[in-house]
């Protein structure tokens, strides 16, 4: 069995991750820093998804001992914004912003602006005892909406219209959202690379 500490706070991350990777061919016990009970927070001052991730994941991999960590940075990225809000998503509105404060900025930098091109990125990073394994990432395209639709996902999902289903991220279920999801093809990817390099996680 491996055991793997997911730093993160967002309970909605946590649930997304969980249910991706619970169907690994491997057994996989996933534990959040609530479970752990850690309260030391990283500082993710990086300039780049990656380096988030990889500062998360190598922070808390000093806090538990043995334990594969999975530290991810993931954010919108608008084309027309120049990337923002980009390693900003969470915090875009300010410090005490929340998804609606965030979302309602993000519609009123796109006021009047018609190319509303956007990816969701995600970077995943994975680290033992403070040294850092590996990364992965996965992308997905979208378009801004104008206005919300939908009541599922979190963050800027009711905005984020993705084409091929003809639906934003709010309106899909979980299984579709784990399908095309950025998180979920950085996940598999990590996934399958445990998978084919067992031996080195047990």
């Amino acid at each position: 069995m491996i055991k793997a500490l997911i730093a993160t706070k967002n309970k909605g991350k946590f649930k997304e991750i969980n249910k991706i990777l619970r169907n690994s061919k491997f057994k996989l016990k996933l534990y959040s820093l609530s479970d752990m009970k850690i309260t030391d927070t990283c500082a993710e001052d990086g300039e780049t998804f990656q380096e988030n991730a990889n500062q998360k994941s190598i922070f808390y991999s000093r806090l538990i001992r043995n334990t594969l960590c999975l530290g991810d940075d993931s954010g919108l990225v608008v084309e027309s914004l120049n990337g923002e809000p980009g390693v900003h998503s969470a915090r875009y509105a300010g410090n005490d912003s929340n998804d609606e404060k965030n979302i309602n900025k993000l519609l009123k930098e796109l006021k009047n602006i018609n190319n509303r091109k956007a990816k969701f990125v995600t970077v995943l990073s994975i680290s033992k005892n403070g040294k850092l394994i590996k990364s992965f990432q996965g992308e997905v395209e979208g378009i801004i909406l104008k206005e919300r639709r939908g009541n599922n996902g979190f963050g800027y999902d009711p905005l984020f219209f993705h084409p091929p289903l003809n639906k934003t991220f709010a309106e899909l279920t979980t299984d579709q959202k784990n399908k095309i999801s950025h998180r979920a093809i950085a996940l598999k990817k990590m996934r399958d690379y445990i998978q084919n390099n067992i031996k080195n996680f047990i």
